[in-house]
């Protein structure tokens, strides 16, 4: 499995090429607001922080007990700033470290409290809850003026629910207070706010599963622009991996609804989902927009699928009405600029990010290819950017990163999986956001992370910086740090 190198260092300006769709000055005169902004500051000084997992970590001899992190953000982004690890074992988080708890599975950031610091969600789907196996749950980090500190329980599953393989916050009544919903294998769990320090919730619930489906990932934005958060869900039809749907549960005055609607496609039948989800603003307009990772092929359905050879991006623009299906944007690593060349099992859409990197207002998409070779080196990973435009991603102008580009640190190993997790944040608050690149197969599965600064003309190669166990003073072995962002 080899390839066309992703990003030979050249890192395309995105200028003129973008604006294809010429809009009036005016709407371009400020970037596209990041979604992830206040909601992941966690000291409180007006920079987002950026938070990273390794669920596979060891902690206090319990293999795959996983841990979180936090690289504070800054006035020069994080290169320079504190980085702290949290696990099970740490003062006040709640829980005992424990082999297979995979404590960061799933990773997400929001003010619970709403006392003005954003607080730190993570997932542990491999929890026991007394003598329920893989029980799972869910943990909040508390924010403070010194960061994060100390915890509470907000969810804790029965007998292999798996609770926190997923998780995402929002608005869904529009009442001003975050709320959470908690995906395990077949359970969606909502949690409404505000959120007392003790970990209560002001209301509990879930969303029955009437289809028998399996919850494959989960993320939350306004796509039908009321003022209210909507719930993105990636769903298969248990055993039969090939339906993969995305459905949508819609917020309103009383929050989320009890069931689910499937996106349609142009031919009426369902849309062709995928495994992975970010939810962005791409187009510039008021609705929030999917973008859809199906990095898994060889079944049945890529039959009717061409593009699904080596994973495919699916893009939604929102609208009045919800997700637009019928304006649906595919892309692979065959489309016209896209760099690499679709190959089996290159899992391009691992990943997906969506963040204005170059401040012209509209949404860049990053999307992990953790399976591209790099010459003869085999699932050595990398990243492709796709500008955002008036009428979605496309892949003129689109440009790339792996450890072969010049000014990135490291080096092409076979295993490393480069890309295999992905964020856009804006880390210095210039309104541009910067990339940040798990690897989470790094050093046979010990893991590692890149940060990628954002210029006027998109991320750059140059200035990029790499971290791992050595600076986080963790126990590296098979701990698969860069499998995932808060989001």
């Amino acid at each position: 499995m080899t390839s066309r190198a992703i990003g030979t260092g050249v890192v395309l300006a995105l200028t003129l090429a973008t604006a294809v769709v010429a809009l009036p000055a005016t709407a371009h005169a400020a970037p596209a607001p990041d979604p992830h902004g206040a909601r992941a500051d966690f000291n409180g000084d007006g920079f987002p922080d950026l938070a990273f997992a390794a669920p596979g970590a060891t902690v206090k001899g319990a293999e795959g007990a996983g841990y979180v992190g936090v690289a504070y953000g800054s006035a020069n982004g994080v290169k320079d700033s504190a980085k702290r690890v949290f696990t099970q074992a740490s003062a006040g988080v709640p829980g005992t470290p424990e082999a297979g708890d995979a404590f960061g599975t799933s990773v997400t950031s929001a003010d619970l409290d709403q006392d003005g610091y954003a607080d730190l969600v993570v997932g542990s789907p491999g929890e026991q809850t007394g003598a329920a196996e893989a029980a799972g749950g869910a943990t909040v980090l508390w924010g403070g003026p010194g960061g994060l500190a100390g915890g509470a329980t907000l969810l804790s599953g029965e007998e292999y629910d798996r609770l926190g393989r997923g998780l995402t916050v929002g608005d869904f009544n529009g009442d001003g207070a975050p709320d959470l919903v908690v995906g395990g294998g077949t359970d969606l769990r909502t949690l409404t706010g505000p959120f007392t320090r003790d970990g209560a919730a002001a209301a509990t619930g879930e969303i029955p599963n009437l289809h028998d489906e399996r919850y494959l990932d989960v993320a939350a934005g306004d796509v039908n622009g009321d003022g209210r958060d909507d719930l993105v869900v990636l769903a298969n039809d248990g055993d039969e991996f090939d339906a993969r749907r995305i459905n949508i549960g819609l917020g309103s005055a009383a929050g989320l609804g009890t069931d689910l609607t499937t996106v349609k496609g142009k031919d009426g039948y369902s849309l062709e989902g995928g495994e992975h989800l970010a939810v962005g603003n791409v187009n510039n307009d008021k609705y929030a927009d999917l973008a859809v990772g199906r990095a898994i092929d060889g079944y049945d359905s890529d039959l009717d699928l061409p593009l699904a050879k080596g994973g495919m991006l699916t893009y939604v623009p929102g609208g009045a009405t919800g997700p637009q299906g019928t304006k649906a944007v595919v892309l692979n690593q065959d489309s016209a600029g896209v760099p690499g060349a679709a190959e089996d099992d290159d899992a391009f859409g691992t990943s997906v990010a969506i963040g204005d990197t170059d401040g012209d207002g509209y949404g860049e998409i990053a999307v992990g290819v953790p399976g591209e070779g790099q010459g003869t080196v085999q699932r050595a990973g990398g990243l492709v950017v796709l500008p955002g435009t008036a009428t979605g991603p496309t892949g003129k102008g689109s440009y790339g990163f792996n450890q072969g580009t010049p000014d990135v640190v490291g080096a092409v190993e076979k295993g490393d999986r480069f890309g295999g997790a992905v964020s856009l944040r804006d880390l210095n608050g210039d309104g541009r956001t910067e990339l940040a690149v798990g690897a989470p197969g790094e050093n046979a599965d010990e893991g590692a992370l890149w940060v990628f600064p954002a210029t006027a003309s998109g991320l750059a190669a140059k200035g990029s910086f790499s971290f791992g166990h050595g600076t986080l003073g963790t126990v590296a072995a098979k701990a698969e740090l860069g499998s995932g962002f808060n989001r």
